[in-house]
């Protein structure tokens, strides 16, 4: 679902006969992600946070924790899957040109952070040196 041409709240709760989502995983980084998963969530729910964020995100706890008593999980990416990527990649396992969105040289590093921080914009930014 893609929440740039679709309320997808409003789509998950009649998939779900207005239940809501069991786990959502946020993945992007983006603030608006975050307040869209406390609304997607069911009651006793789990919100699992799996990215990086480039400023800091604020959300309603009254939802996580009076209204759905939910579970909250964070994780990030382990030490080990880097090489595994990089193999992918140079065995052009990856579509790296469906990835990639911009590339940019180092200098312009501080336009390269906006893209990012604007994610309907990007979904990763290269900096070549």
């Amino acid at each position: 679902m893609n929440p740039s041409k679709c309320d997808a709240i409003a789509e998950i709760r009649k998939l779900t006969d207005n239940y809501g989502c069991d786990v959502y995983i946020e993945a992007t980084g983006h603030p608006s992600a975050v307040v869209q998963g406390l609304h997607m969530l069911a009651k006793l729910g789990t919100f699992v946070e799996y990215s990086v964020f480039g400023k800091e995100t604020t959300a309603d706890w009254t939802i996580i924790s009076d209204m759905k008593e939910l579970t909250i999980r964070g994780g990030h990416l382990s030490p080990n899957c880097y090489p595994k990527a990089i193999s992918m990649i140079a065995n052009n396992k990856l579509p790296m040109e469906k990835i990639v969105t911009h590339k940019l040289p180092l200098e312009e590093v501080h336009k390269g952070l906006d893209l990012v921080n604007k994610s309907s914009e990007s979904i990763k930014v290269v900096l070549i040196p």
